[in-house]
């Protein structure tokens, strides 16, 4: 008898778990899809055009419902825009670590934006037209990790100059030349068609390289 029951109070306890993790999983699925939606609106309206009614309609859920998954807009713009940042900071800091060439890093700059840019499409609309939106520390997040983002690619056109690789003009003209065609990429992309990620790596790095050497 004593088996049986502790058998019935393992059981019982591994339901416990298994139904918190079952709880936890369905949270964070609907607070993606919560999210999803909310960045595509963003996309199409802007970040101010959009209420969190207009997201639980598409959602088709009440307005309050959603404050069980998110505590608001702001929330959701942070999310997105974080996260999308760390992904650009993570993939400079591997490019600095393998202490190539300037021009090779820079080539792989071009890349590493088109990879994100083609996995974050959403993200990459938000960071670049609502960023100014976010409040307090999120604000100071994201300036402090686009600042280093910039300063260490300007580290890497300096010392291409220096070292003869790429010619010597202005290095501020080349990094807002470079990062202004590579922070639209997700427009053109959108409406010039996807093109095939392989393809559109060779081309860009092709012609943007190109202009510096």
């Amino acid at each position: 008898m004593k088996c049986y029951r502790l058998l019935f109070f393992e059981y019982s306890f591994y339901m416990l778990i298994y139904q918190s993790y079952i709880y936890k999983y369905m949270e964070l699925t609907r607070k993606n899809q919560i999210i999803k939606v909310a960045a595509t609106l963003f996309r199409e309206r802007g970040y101010n055009a959009v209420s969190m009614r207009d997201i639980a309609k598409v959602m088709e859920m009440k307005a309050s419902s959603l404050y069980n998954h998110i505590s608001g807009k702001q929330e959701i713009l942070s999310s997105l825009i974080i996260e999308v940042a760390q992904a650009f900071t993570s993939e400079m800091s591997k490019i600095i670590a393998t202490h190539s060439t300037a021009l090779k890093q820079i080539e792989k700059v071009v890349e590493i934006h088109i990879d994100v840019t083609v996995t974050y499409s959403e993200n990459i609309a938000s960071l670049n037209n609502d960023w100014m939106h976010l409040e307090g520390a999120a604000l100071k997040t994201v300036i402090k990790m686009r600042e280093e983002y910039e300063e260490n690619f300007r580290s890497i056109i300096k010392r291409g100059i220096q070292e003869g690789e790429i010619k010597p003009q202005h290095p501020e003209v080349i990094l807002f030349s470079i990062l202004s065609t590579l922070r639209t990429l997700y427009l053109w992309n959108e409406k010039r068609g996807k093109m095939d990620v392989n393809l559109l790596k060779k081309d860009m790095v092709a012609v943007l390289i190109k202009g510096i050497v």
